[in-house]
């Protein structure tokens, strides 16, 4: 089963992906936190990176990923999102529990063996939290509608569609709240004191949302002539 680096190479490349999607460019400091790395190795690791024109590193300033890296870094991105689904789909494991298991079985495989994966599983478009799956040419199809459920205003009507954290605590709450992904809300009030939310779901039973957990979901707006276009159709 080949792999085009070591486990750590990958690892270090799926981290400067996300950090340069999120600000630009991966500092140092921040790759440090992220893989909770000595500054030293960092930096080691860093120069490696850079003599396999994975990375263009700049010193004091950070790293960005070559084509080269970049193609690494989606691979197995998109492996570690198939094994999630793989993992809640056929393995019925919860979708709180499953985050550890992908971060070790995506190391595992090559192209044609991430792409059995796939079709065995429908090719799916979004993994169990919300997140998008690259296809096999590493392309993403992200939804643009999708936003920050603290963006939402009273009355407007919403599905939950992912989550921006998806550490095992959050999702263990979201489950104890009932919010799971693709459910529809209605938003029934907003309090300014605690910037707290009362959502209310299709069958009427409210909930109370607080601000912190609003601001890590991710919903997408009902149009509010969708029962009409339904009753249409």
């Amino acid at each position: 089963m080949k792999r085009s680096g070591s486990i750590s190479q990958e690892n270090y490349l799926k981290a400067i992906f996300k950090l340069q999607h999120e600000h630009g460019i991966a500092s140092n400091q921040a790759i440090a936190e992220k893989l909770a790395a000595t500054p030293a190795a960092v930096t080691g690791m860093l120069h490696k990176l850079t003599e396999l024109d994975w990375i263009d590193y700049t010193a004091y300033q950070g790293a960005k990923l070559t084509a080269k890296g970049r193609q690494i870094a989606t691979s197995t991105i998109r492996k570690h999102r198939l094994w999630e689904v793989f993992l809640v789909e056929k393995l019925q494991f919860k979708w709180d529990a499953v985050h550890q298991w992908a971060e070790e079985l995506e190391h595992i495989g090559d192209a044609n063996f991430t792409n059995r994966l796939d079709a065995f599983l429908g090719c799916p478009s979004t993994d169990p939290h919300g997140d998008p799956i690259p296809d096999s040419n590493g392309d993403w199809k992200g939804n643009e509608r999708v936003f920050s459920a603290d963006a939402l205003t009273r009355k407007q009507k919403f599905t939950v569609r992912g989550v921006s954290n998806s550490a095992s605590d959050f999702l263990r709450h979201l489950d104890a709240l009932k919010i799971q992904l693709g459910k529809h809300f209605e938003v029934m009030d907003f309090f300014p004191f605690d910037g707290s939310w009362e959502w209310k779901d299709d069958q009427g039973i409210p909930i109370r949302v607080s601000r912190e957990v609003a601001g890590q979901l991710l919903v997408e707006a009902i149009p509010t002539n969708r029962g009409n276009e339904n009753q249409e159709s």
